[in-house]
Protein backbone atom coordinates (compact mmCIF):
# COMPACT_ATOMS: atom_id res chain seq x y z
CA UNK A 1 0.00 0.00 0.00
CA UNK A 2 1.17 3.70 -0.99
CA UNK A 3 2.18 6.10 2.11
CA UNK A 4 -0.33 8.48 0.63
CA UNK A 5 -3.26 5.91 0.61
CA UNK A 6 -3.27 6.41 4.06
CA UNK A 7 -4.33 9.88 3.84
CA UNK A 8 -7.30 9.07 1.79
CA UNK A 9 -10.83 10.69 2.71
CA UNK A 10 -12.08 7.34 3.61
CA UNK A 11 -9.20 6.08 6.40
CA UNK A 12 -9.46 9.83 7.32
CA UNK A 13 -13.40 9.55 7.73
CA UNK A 14 -13.10 6.54 9.70
CA UNK A 15 -10.06 7.14 11.49
CA UNK A 16 -11.65 10.38 13.20
CA UNK A 17 -14.81 8.09 13.74
CA UNK A 18 -12.78 6.38 15.51
CA UNK A 19 -11.19 8.55 17.84
CA UNK A 20 -13.86 10.42 18.76
CA UNK A 21 -16.07 7.64 19.69
CA UNK A 22 -12.96 6.38 22.10
CA UNK A 23 -12.51 10.25 22.88
CA UNK A 24 -15.65 10.53 24.28
CA UNK A 25 -16.18 7.00 25.71
CA UNK A 26 -13.01 7.77 28.00
CA UNK A 27 -14.24 11.38 28.63
CA UNK A 28 -17.70 9.92 30.40
CA UNK A 29 -15.24 7.01 31.90
CA UNK A 30 -12.53 8.89 33.59
CA UNK A 31 -14.31 12.23 34.34
CA UNK A 32 -14.33 13.38 37.74
CA UNK A 33 -15.76 16.79 39.41
CA UNK A 34 -13.31 16.64 42.20
CA UNK A 35 -12.06 14.45 45.09
CA UNK A 36 -14.64 14.14 48.01
CA UNK A 37 -14.24 15.37 51.55
CA UNK A 38 -14.34 12.62 53.54
CA UNK A 39 -15.22 14.32 56.79
CA UNK A 40 -18.57 15.44 54.50
CA UNK A 41 -21.03 13.98 52.19
CA UNK A 42 -20.74 14.67 48.70
CA UNK A 43 -22.50 17.92 47.87
CA UNK A 44 -22.12 17.59 43.79
CA UNK A 45 -22.99 15.30 41.17
CA UNK A 46 -20.16 12.79 39.67
CA UNK A 47 -21.27 11.07 36.14
CA UNK A 48 -22.96 8.23 36.52
CA UNK A 49 -20.21 5.53 35.46
CA UNK A 50 -18.08 6.82 37.89
CA UNK A 51 -20.72 6.01 40.75
CA UNK A 52 -21.22 2.58 39.39
CA UNK A 53 -17.42 2.51 39.56
CA UNK A 54 -17.22 3.42 42.89
CA UNK A 55 -20.14 1.22 44.28
CA UNK A 56 -18.63 -2.23 42.33
CA UNK A 57 -21.52 -2.30 40.01
CA UNK A 58 -19.65 -3.26 36.81
CA UNK A 59 -22.37 -4.76 34.59
CA UNK A 60 -23.76 -1.78 33.48
CA UNK A 61 -20.57 0.21 32.85
CA UNK A 62 -19.56 -3.01 30.55
CA UNK A 63 -22.78 -2.98 29.00
CA UNK A 64 -22.56 0.28 27.85
CA UNK A 65 -18.81 -0.47 26.00
CA UNK A 66 -20.03 -3.09 24.74
CA UNK A 67 -22.68 -1.16 23.18
CA UNK A 68 -19.66 1.65 22.01
CA UNK A 69 -18.12 -1.19 20.43
CA UNK A 70 -20.69 -3.10 18.95
CA UNK A 71 -21.97 0.42 17.49
CA UNK A 72 -17.79 1.39 16.07
CA UNK A 73 -17.96 -2.21 14.59
CA UNK A 74 -21.70 -1.81 12.71
CA UNK A 75 -20.14 1.81 11.60
CA UNK A 76 -16.85 -0.08 10.02
CA UNK A 77 -18.81 -2.90 8.27
CA UNK A 78 -21.66 -0.45 6.68
CA UNK A 79 -18.28 2.26 5.31
CA UNK A 80 -16.37 -0.70 4.06
CA UNK A 81 -18.43 -3.37 2.20
CA UNK A 82 -19.64 -3.42 -0.85
CA UNK A 83 -23.34 -1.19 -0.64
CA UNK A 84 -24.25 -3.17 -4.32
CA UNK A 85 -22.17 -2.22 -7.00
CA UNK A 86 -23.31 -2.82 -10.58
CA UNK A 87 -20.85 -5.48 -11.76
CA UNK A 88 -18.92 -3.63 -15.02
CA UNK A 89 -18.37 -6.97 -16.42
CA UNK A 90 -20.78 -9.43 -16.14
CA UNK A 91 -21.08 -12.64 -14.31
CA UNK A 92 -22.70 -15.44 -15.38
CA UNK A 93 -25.54 -14.80 -12.84
CA UNK A 94 -25.37 -11.28 -13.77
CA UNK A 95 -25.66 -12.43 -17.43
CA UNK A 96 -28.33 -14.50 -16.66
CA UNK A 97 -30.76 -11.53 -14.89
CA UNK A 98 -30.25 -9.07 -18.57
CA UNK A 99 -31.65 -11.86 -20.32
CA UNK A 100 -34.63 -12.08 -17.85
CA UNK A 101 -34.52 -8.47 -17.94
CA UNK A 102 -35.48 -8.01 -21.39
CA UNK A 103 -38.26 -10.63 -21.36
CA UNK A 104 -39.34 -7.51 -19.08
CA UNK A 105 -42.17 -5.02 -21.01
CA UNK A 106 -40.28 -2.35 -22.77
CA UNK A 107 -42.35 0.11 -20.96
CA UNK A 108 -39.47 -0.12 -18.24
CA UNK A 109 -37.67 2.25 -18.81
CA UNK A 110 -33.73 1.04 -18.97
CA UNK A 111 -30.89 2.26 -19.98
CA UNK A 112 -27.15 2.70 -19.62
CA UNK A 113 -25.33 4.72 -18.00
CA UNK A 114 -23.24 7.32 -19.26
CA UNK A 115 -19.69 6.75 -16.86
CA UNK A 116 -19.92 3.43 -16.71
CA UNK A 117 -21.61 1.93 -19.94
CA UNK A 118 -23.41 -0.56 -17.88
CA UNK A 119 -27.08 -1.95 -18.16
CA UNK A 120 -28.38 0.30 -15.11
CA UNK A 121 -31.18 -2.34 -13.53
CA UNK A 122 -34.28 -0.47 -11.95
CA UNK A 123 -33.50 1.84 -8.84
CA UNK A 124 -29.77 1.88 -9.80
CA UNK A 125 -27.83 5.01 -9.96
CA UNK A 126 -23.83 5.96 -10.62
CA UNK A 127 -22.19 7.36 -7.52
CA UNK A 128 -19.64 9.85 -8.86
CA UNK A 129 -17.85 9.80 -5.47
CA UNK A 130 -17.97 6.30 -5.51
CA UNK A 131 -17.29 6.19 -9.45
CA UNK A 132 -19.56 3.26 -9.57
CA UNK A 133 -23.52 2.41 -10.53
CA UNK A 134 -25.22 1.00 -6.92
CA UNK A 135 -28.12 -0.93 -6.54
CA UNK A 136 -30.96 0.59 -4.98
CA UNK A 137 -29.29 3.79 -4.62
CA UNK A 138 -30.21 5.34 -1.47
CA UNK A 139 -27.21 8.52 -1.21
CA UNK A 140 -23.64 8.63 -0.29
CA UNK A 141 -23.03 9.01 3.09
CA UNK A 142 -19.83 11.30 3.63
CA UNK A 143 -19.59 10.36 7.75
CA UNK A 144 -19.38 6.53 6.27
CA UNK A 145 -17.27 7.61 2.70
CA UNK A 146 -19.41 4.99 1.39
CA UNK A 147 -22.89 4.55 -0.54
CA UNK A 148 -25.71 3.28 1.49
CA UNK A 149 -27.06 0.70 -1.39
CA UNK A 150 -29.21 -2.59 -1.08
CA UNK A 151 -26.76 -4.67 0.37
CA UNK A 152 -25.45 -2.21 3.24
CA UNK A 153 -28.90 -0.40 3.62
CA UNK A 154 -30.48 -2.25 6.27
CA UNK A 155 -27.11 -2.73 8.36
CA UNK A 156 -26.90 0.89 7.85
CA UNK A 157 -30.75 1.36 9.43
CA UNK A 158 -29.60 -1.23 12.35
CA UNK A 159 -26.20 0.97 12.93
CA UNK A 160 -28.87 3.77 13.71
CA UNK A 161 -30.47 2.17 15.78
CA UNK A 162 -28.16 1.22 18.07
CA UNK A 163 -25.62 4.35 17.62
CA UNK A 164 -29.15 6.94 18.83
CA UNK A 165 -28.87 4.08 21.78
CA UNK A 166 -25.53 4.51 22.88
CA UNK A 167 -26.18 8.48 22.57
CA UNK A 168 -28.71 8.86 24.27
CA UNK A 169 -27.17 6.99 27.01
CA UNK A 170 -23.99 8.33 26.97
CA UNK A 171 -25.78 12.14 27.08
CA UNK A 172 -27.64 10.81 30.39
CA UNK A 173 -24.21 9.91 31.45
CA UNK A 174 -22.65 13.40 30.73
CA UNK A 175 -25.60 15.37 32.10
CA UNK A 176 -25.21 13.48 35.24
CA UNK A 177 -21.96 14.85 36.02
CA UNK A 178 -22.89 18.49 35.24
CA UNK A 179 -23.23 20.62 38.17
CA UNK A 180 -24.04 24.24 37.82
CA UNK A 181 -23.90 27.67 40.03
CA UNK A 182 -20.59 28.26 41.11
CA UNK A 183 -18.17 30.55 39.90
CA UNK A 184 -17.74 30.73 36.15
CA UNK A 185 -13.52 29.79 36.33
CA UNK A 186 -14.31 26.68 38.52
CA UNK A 187 -17.01 25.26 36.36
CA UNK A 188 -15.15 25.71 33.15
CA UNK A 189 -12.07 23.62 35.57
CA UNK A 190 -14.63 21.23 36.99
CA UNK A 191 -17.25 20.32 34.37
CA UNK A 192 -16.04 22.66 30.79
CA UNK A 193 -14.60 19.44 29.26
CA UNK A 194 -17.93 17.42 30.47
CA UNK A 195 -20.23 20.40 29.54
CA UNK A 196 -18.72 20.27 25.78
CA UNK A 197 -18.93 16.54 25.44
CA UNK A 198 -22.85 16.40 26.11
CA UNK A 199 -23.30 19.42 23.60
CA UNK A 200 -21.27 16.95 21.26
CA UNK A 201 -23.57 13.97 22.17
CA UNK A 202 -26.64 16.50 22.03
CA UNK A 203 -25.73 17.19 18.41
CA UNK A 204 -25.13 13.83 17.51
CA UNK A 205 -28.16 12.67 19.01
CA UNK A 206 -30.22 14.99 16.96
CA UNK A 207 -29.08 14.07 13.57
CA UNK A 208 -29.08 10.05 14.51
CA UNK A 209 -32.59 10.74 15.63
CA UNK A 210 -33.59 12.52 12.37
CA UNK A 211 -31.98 9.94 10.09
CA UNK A 212 -33.13 6.95 11.90
CA UNK A 213 -36.75 8.38 11.72
CA UNK A 214 -36.15 9.26 7.84
CA UNK A 215 -34.94 6.25 6.85
CA UNK A 216 -37.50 3.99 8.70
CA UNK A 217 -40.35 5.82 7.07
CA UNK A 218 -38.56 5.39 3.49
CA UNK A 219 -38.21 1.93 4.18
CA UNK A 220 -41.91 1.03 5.64
CA UNK A 221 -42.72 3.17 2.13
CA UNK A 222 -40.04 0.99 -0.02
CA UNK A 223 -38.46 4.13 -1.51
CA UNK A 224 -35.13 5.79 -1.39
CA UNK A 225 -33.66 8.74 -0.34
CA UNK A 226 -32.77 9.84 -4.20
CA UNK A 227 -36.47 8.37 -5.35
CA UNK A 228 -37.56 10.45 -2.73
CA UNK A 229 -35.98 13.53 -3.58
CA UNK A 230 -35.64 13.41 -7.13
CA UNK A 231 -38.74 11.63 -8.08
CA UNK A 232 -39.86 14.14 -10.50
CA UNK A 233 -36.30 13.61 -12.21
CA UNK A 234 -36.90 9.69 -12.60
CA UNK A 235 -38.64 8.50 -15.54
CA UNK A 236 -39.82 5.11 -13.96
CA UNK A 237 -41.34 7.53 -11.23
CA UNK A 238 -41.84 10.63 -13.31
CA UNK A 239 -44.69 8.82 -15.13
CA UNK A 240 -46.31 7.03 -12.25
CA UNK A 241 -48.96 8.59 -9.81
CA UNK A 242 -47.64 6.69 -6.63
CA UNK A 243 -44.48 4.31 -5.83
CA UNK A 244 -44.85 1.38 -8.05
CA UNK A 245 -42.64 -0.71 -5.45
CA UNK A 246 -44.86 -0.17 -2.06
CA UNK A 247 -46.54 -3.22 -1.22
CA UNK A 248 -47.58 -2.43 2.16
CA UNK A 249 -45.40 -1.89 5.48
CA UNK A 250 -45.68 -5.72 6.28
CA UNK A 251 -44.36 -6.91 3.08
CA UNK A 252 -41.91 -3.42 2.36
CA UNK A 253 -40.36 -4.20 5.77
CA UNK A 254 -39.47 -8.13 5.23
CA UNK A 255 -38.38 -7.47 1.77
CA UNK A 256 -36.07 -4.98 2.84
CA UNK A 257 -34.68 -7.02 6.60
CA UNK A 258 -35.35 -10.48 5.56
CA UNK A 259 -35.28 -10.29 1.61
CA UNK A 260 -38.55 -11.78 1.40
CA UNK A 261 -40.61 -11.62 -1.10
CA UNK A 262 -37.40 -11.96 -3.76
CA UNK A 263 -37.25 -11.13 -6.97
CA UNK A 264 -35.72 -8.22 -9.24
CA UNK A 265 -37.54 -4.58 -9.00
CA UNK A 266 -38.10 -5.03 -12.89
CA UNK A 267 -40.44 -8.06 -12.06
CA UNK A 268 -42.06 -6.19 -9.47
CA UNK A 269 -42.52 -3.44 -11.86
CA UNK A 270 -44.07 -5.98 -14.51
CA UNK A 271 -46.63 -7.10 -11.68
CA UNK A 272 -47.53 -4.12 -11.05
CA UNK A 273 -48.23 -3.18 -14.78
CA UNK A 274 -50.52 -5.88 -15.21
CA UNK A 275 -52.44 -5.43 -12.08
CA UNK A 276 -53.18 -1.88 -12.88
CA UNK A 277 -53.59 -2.75 -16.78
CA UNK A 278 -56.24 -5.76 -16.13
CA UNK A 279 -60.06 -4.77 -16.05
CA UNK A 280 -61.96 -4.72 -12.76
CA UNK A 281 -64.51 -7.68 -12.33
Amino acid sequence: MAPWALLSPGVLVRTGHTVLTWGITLVLFLHDTGEPDPERPRTHPIPQLRQWEEQGELLLPLTFLLLVLGSLLLYLAVSLMDPGYVNVQPQPQEELKEEQTAMVPPAIPLRRCRYCLVLQPLRARHCRECRRCVRRYDHHCPWMENCVGERNHPLFVVYLALQLVVLLWGLYLAWSGLRFFQPWGQWLRSSGLLFATFLLLSLFSLVASLLLVSHLYLVASNTTTWEFISSHRIAYLRQRPSNPFDRGLTRNLAHFFCGWPSGSWETLWAEEEEEGSSPAV
